[in-house]
């Protein structure tokens, strides 16, 4: 049985790999994008709480009126 050998460990393989056109200042304008980005989806109006809670409301009212 070769499968339960207690002395040897697996490590795993190391992987260096460069593409042919990278460009660092391209990718460093790209990672400022996406940053301002994620900033600014986290600016949300609260419109959408607004809607669920009054769907949440509405259901509370559908089920004490059928119950």
């Amino acid at each position: 049985m070769g499968l339960f050998i207690p002395d040897r460990k697996v490590k795993p393989r190391r992987f260096s790999y460069e593409p042919r056109h990278y460009d660092p200042k391209k990718e460093e304008s790209l990672k400022r994008r996406m940053r301002i980005r994620s900033r600014a989806r986290r600016k949300r109006s609260p419109v959408g709480l607004l809607y669920f809670a009054a769907l949440l409301l509405f259901a509370i009212y559908i089920y004490n009126a059928l119950g």
